[in-house]
């Protein structure tokens, strides 16, 4: 069978949880796209390799991609819905070329109101946060988008950008683990059928060195619990 090649995307996961995503297998690089440098490739040895890039994976942490605001603040009743926004349509980027990588999530917010009356404007925070390994924040940027309402319309939109700094080094395997995952092999090989990224050490070297770019609203307690069980 003829070798194929692909680019390893890794989803943008609206409203799930990007660290549930760290155990399963390739997930574990976090990966945002394909780069030309500082990647892997990996052979499968049965004719089917994969491009691996150090970019970090992006997503929506789970229950922070949309917010709820009220009116009266207090009440939780579907009547007193003010607005409800949504973070969507999330762009990763990455620019390896210096020291340290530059992860950037473009991404739209989407609003509605339920009172069209009046221009109305409406502000609201969010958080751009590098983690590292699935547990570890590294670092972490509030921002905010302003949604502005016009007279007589209940939707609203507005674009805003979420960045990221990622040492190079922190995010590079060592030679040993590189030669291990990037080793061509042949069929008859003792370790021809052994996926080398189900090796432990391999696994544990490729958690170390992944990273992602979270963004999400960032949200009160009482927002946070509203989104988590309604």
């Amino acid at each position: 069978m003829a070798s194929k090649d692909f680019c390893l995307h890794m989803p943008i996961l609206p409203i799930k949880s990007s660290i549930a995503i760290l155990g399963t297998g390739l997930a574990l690089l976090g990966l945002s796209g394909c780069a030309e440098k500082n990647q892997l490739v990996v052979d499968s040895g049965v004719g089917v390799s994969s491009t691996l890039s150090a970019c970090p994976n992006t997503a929506i942490p789970e229950h922070t991609g949309d917010v709820t605001l009220f009116n009266p603040a207090s009440s939780r009743d579907a009547s007193a819905i003010d607005v409800v926004a949504t973070i969507t349509n999330v762009r990763p980027a990455c620019d390896e070329t210096g020291a340290e990588i530059y992860a950037t999530a473009a991404f739209d917010v989407f609003a509605r109101r339920s009172d069209n009356r009046g221009q109305r404007t409406v502000t609201l925070p969010y958080f751009s946060t590098v983690m590292r390994g699935g547990n570890t924040v590294v670092a972490k940027r509030l921002g905010s988008v302003t949604l502005n309402f016009a007279d007589g319309s209940y939707r609203a939109e507005a674009k805003a950008t979420a960045a990221g700094y990622i040492n190079k080094a922190a995010a590079t395997l060592p030679e040993d683990i590189r030669e291990r995952i990037t080793r061509k092999r042949k069929s008859g090989d003792p370790d021809a059928a052994i996926d080398p990224l189900s090796i432990p050490e391999v696994r544990q070297a490729l958690q170390r060195t992944s990273f992602e770019l979270l963004v999400g609203f960032q949200l009160t307690a009482d927002q946070l619990q509203y989104n988590a069980t309604r």
